[in-house]
């Protein structure tokens, strides 16, 4: 696993009112929308006073949500390591999702597509995101999350 300690602690896409499935047009799109609207210079002078403070801050986090994502290298890092960390969330609480949380449905390994140049297992969920597990991962967990939505699913081995 990666070191987690890289990831931002709040979520890059829901900052940008975005999804990981958004390509990097609607992301830029997304971001110059928000960044119109937070940015210090375009506030109106009847802004009260204790708001230019949180709208400064949002404009700030706006803005370093979209260097990361808005570079290919680096949205791809962030992705990655996003995912490993769901993974891990869901590796140390298994046994907590398998009595609390729906799994959508239960596939065979053997049946999810082998994507050789992410290295990975993948398959689609019905939001149309994608479920995806490495080689390694998955002899180590059965669940795996949806990287656009909550659903669940469990891999039969």
């Amino acid at each position: 696993m990666m070191a987690f300690e890289h990831i931002p602690r709040k979520d890059l896409y829901r900052i940008l009112g975005a999804e990981p499935s958004d390509t990097l047009t609607e992301l830029k799109q997304k971001y110059q929308k928000l960044a119109l609207l937070y940015h210090p210079d375009k506030q109106s002078a009847d802004v009260p006073a204790g708001e230019v403070g949180e709208r400064v801050q949002r404009f700030i986090e706006i803005d370093q949500a979209w260097k990361i994502l808005g570079n290919e290298e680096t949205k791809k890092e962030y992705d990655l390591q996003r995912r490993e960390l769901n993974i891990y969330h869901y590796f140390l609480l298994e046994d907590d999702l398998m009595q609390t949380w729906p799994v959508d449905a239960q596939i065979c390994l053997e049946d999810m597509s082998w994507n050789k140049d992410e290295r990975c297992y993948t398959c689609p969920c019905r939001c149309g995101g994608k479920y995806t597990v490495s080689r390694n991962e998955a002899e180590e967990v059965s669940l795996v999350c949806c990287d656009t939505c909550s659903l669940i699913i469990e891999i039969l081995r």
